[in-house]
């Protein structure tokens, strides 16, 4: 049996500890540990973005990215996002335009349209398709996602 061993890191702003073992990838630690249910594994190749964590500030598909790797760095979930009191502006938009059917993919949606509006503030259709692309929905609701980028954009404008 492998052991574990015990790594420290900041988790949604908050510093943490956290017993692993070598094969754990980051959404079993997040999911196993922490109750962090938003990042979810699908289908455990790095291919659909619902595993989408953000570790130093660059998305990772949390099915692939091994717990041990998040020693010492700072991780963010979707579950950083809004407050009892309110959701994010990002998830506004995606309720107001509708831009999920079964929700499964919207975490990592989400957290992509977060940090895509952080580095294009006013992005065009094409910029939102380049950057969306690793984040696959099944129901296909594509043309809500823009529309919910769009929307998203326009909220942080207005503050």
């Amino acid at each position: 049996m492998t052991a574990a061993r015990t790594i420290s890191f900041t988790l949604n702003g908050l510093p943490v500890t956290a017993d692993v073992k070598p094969h754990h990838n980051l959404v079993e630690l997040l999911q196993n540990q922490f109750s962090l249910t938003g990042a979810r594994e699908t289908c455990g190749q790095g291919l659909c973005g619902c595993c989408t964590v953000i570790v130093n500030g660059k998305a990772v598909s949390g099915c692939l990215y091994l717990a041990s790797f998040v020693e010492g760095a700072e991780v963010v979930t979707v579950e950083s996002l809004d407050t009892p009191q309110k959701l994010h502006p990002v998830q506004e938009a995606f309720v107001e335009t509708s831009a999920f059917q079964c929700g499964y993919c919207t975490p990592g949606f989400v957290l992509m349209t977060t940090q895509l509006l952080e580095q294009h503030p006013d992005p065009d259709d094409d910029q939102i398709k380049h950057y969306l692309t690793g984040n696959l929905c099944r129901c296909a609701t594509y043309p809500q996602v823009i529309e919910a980028v769009k929307l998203a954009a326009r909220k942080r404008k207005a503050g």
